[in-house]
């Protein structure tokens, strides 16, 4: 096949693993965005391939790069060729590689499009004040707090909420008499990820 023409098919194979590769943090974003509260992040299966995804996007890109190159070459020298399409543009390039950048690094960025859930609540005895430890599997990187914090937060009565990737868990401060442990474990089960252990503090 002439390398030419396949070029829009490889940018396109590229810009797609690219968006796979952060397809684990795109779901709960949208949901947040859209204010449904919990949506599940169907797609964390994918997160093991990440590394392999993000390889075959650059080797696409790369590609494509080096056809137009070739192209460029061959028409410095004199050559009678065609006109290039427009996939085949400088400008599409730096397009489709800018935009596979930003989408392979959207996990580091994520948590701006959450809010911040300020929330003021009333507490009418202290003593009702309970802090927990939940423990949580299924977090993949940094961008998983976001998402927990987002989505426990939102319950009536929380305090606050302090989710850790690296220590696999959430701290939750809470009032009892709003809201109970099972709750927050339900909202934090909504999320995708699974929480299999609740201690008090």
């Amino acid at each position: 096949m002439d390398s030419k023409k396949n070029t829009k098919g490889v940018v396109i194979s590229g810009v797609f693993a690219a968006i796979a590769a952060s397809s684990c943090c795109i779901p709960p974003v949208i949901a947040a965005i859209a204010g449904v509260g919990g949506a599940s992040s169907s797609l964390l299966w994918m997160e093991p391939f990440r590394p392999y995804l993000i390889g075959i996007a650059f080797v696409a890109i790369a590609y494509a790069w080096y056809n137009y190159f070739k192209l460029k070459s061959e028409d410095d020298c004199g050559c009678a060729i065609e006109k290039p399409k427009f996939y085949q543009t400088k400008g599409f390039l730096i397009g489709m590689t800018l935009f596979a950048t930003v989408s392979i690094a959207f996990p580091y960025y994520s948590g701006i499009f959450y809010s911040e859930n300020k929330k003021e609540v009333v507490l009418v005895d202290h003593s009702n004040i309970e802090i927990v430890e939940v423990n949580i599997e299924g977090m993949t990187c940094d961008a998983c707090e976001h998402h927990v914090n987002h989505t426990v937060n939102e319950l009536t009565g929380v305090i606050s909420v302090k989710t850790s990737y690296a220590n696999e868990n959430a701290i939750v401060e809470f009032d009892k008499t709003k809201t109970t442990v099972a709750e927050i474990e339900e909202a934090v089960n909504s999320t995708g990820y699974e929480a299999f252990k609740i201690e008090k503090k």
